[in-house]
């Protein structure tokens, strides 16, 4: 039986210049989807999953994202005294639990696998998470706990997948599919941004992944990849000889907060998601399509 997954790594240390200026003094994770910022459905999505510990790999200026997750005494006995109860509770539902909260810098941009790999120590030989806050999930079932109950039957690496169209394979690590099982794909490989031509399959990784600590032994190689960056993906493929991989087809869609279109879409579906606000949205989504069709004038 694979060991509980408690701790998630958060890699939060990208300078999100796709979305220059408004990234210029603040964290682009911190930019809000409707209310609340980016990678607050994040936290959400694993505390949801029972992820009790969170550990964000983060840089230089980006101290915000820490302070939302901290206790804010000034703000929460303001709205205690004016009796603003309901924003008190939003406040406080933000606040992570003594202990919960860690803070690792990684000075050098050296990819992904490099910043998991900063976080280590914190993790130790246990199985962890790994969210990567720019891809958003809307779903019924938290998409980090369909892993970690994947993870519960399997063990070893599991990774959310989806297909994508064979032209995009070069955006994505795609798996080398072995056989299916429902919603699970055993890969004996992956293949980090492949040419469609070159592509062993469709099923690309998302966000989201449940890691076997085993891969900690091959990113202490700091071994270059594609775009001589660490690559988690590379990691992941030399330690198949010491652990299963299995990609998962997660229930829910996916949203890439990381351009532009993606981020608006995002707003779009969980605006016409939110109880409060479907109604609303409808009529508007509705006129704005009206207008541009109708075109200038």
């Amino acid at each position: 039986m694979p060991s509980r997954v408690r701790k998630a790594v958060l890699p939060v240390a990208g300078l999100g210049t796709r979305f220059l200026p408004a990234t210029k003094v603040i964290a682009k994770e911190m930019i809000p989807v409707i209310d609340k910022p980016v990678v607050q459905y994040a936290i959400e999505e694993a505390r949801d999953a029972g992820i009790e510990e969170f550990i964000f790999v983060t840089a230089d200026g980006k101290e915000s994202i820490a302070n939302h997750f901290s206790v804010q005494p000034v703000l929460e006995s303001m709205l205690a005294e004016k009796r603003k109860y309901a924003e008190l509770k939003l406040v406080m539902d933000t606040t992570l639990p003594p202990g919960g909260l860690h803070i690792v810098k990684q000075h050098d941009p050296l990819g992904l696998g490099h910043a998991v790999w900063c976080a280590k120590s914190l993790v130790g030989n246990e199985p962890f998470a790994v969210i990567l806050p720019d891809d958003m999930v809307l779903s019924g079932v938290p998409c980090l706990k369909q892993l970690i109950d994947a993870h519960a039957q399997v063990g070893g690496h599991v990774v959310a997948v989806e297909d994508v169209p064979r032209e995009m394979t070069n955006r994505y690590g795609i798996l080398d599919i072995e056989r299916e099982d429902g919603r699970l794909s055993k890969a004996r490989g992956l293949v980090e941004k492949p040419s469609p031509e070159k592509a062993p399959s469709t099923l690309a990784i998302i966000g989201r992944y449940v890691l076997d600590p085993v891969v900690f032994a091959e990113l202490d190689k700091r071994m270059a990849g594609a775009g001589g960056e660490i690559q988690l993906t590379d990691a992941l493929n030399r330690s198949l000889d010491r652990s299963t991989f299995h990609g998962y087809r997660f229930e829910g869609r996916r949203y890439d907060c990381g351009t532009r279109v993606g981020f608006v879409e995002a707003n779009l579906a969980f605006a016409l998601a939110h109880p409060d606000m479907r109604d609303r949205m409808v009529p508007i989504v509705e006129r704005l399509l009206k207008e541009y069709r109708a075109g200038p004038g």
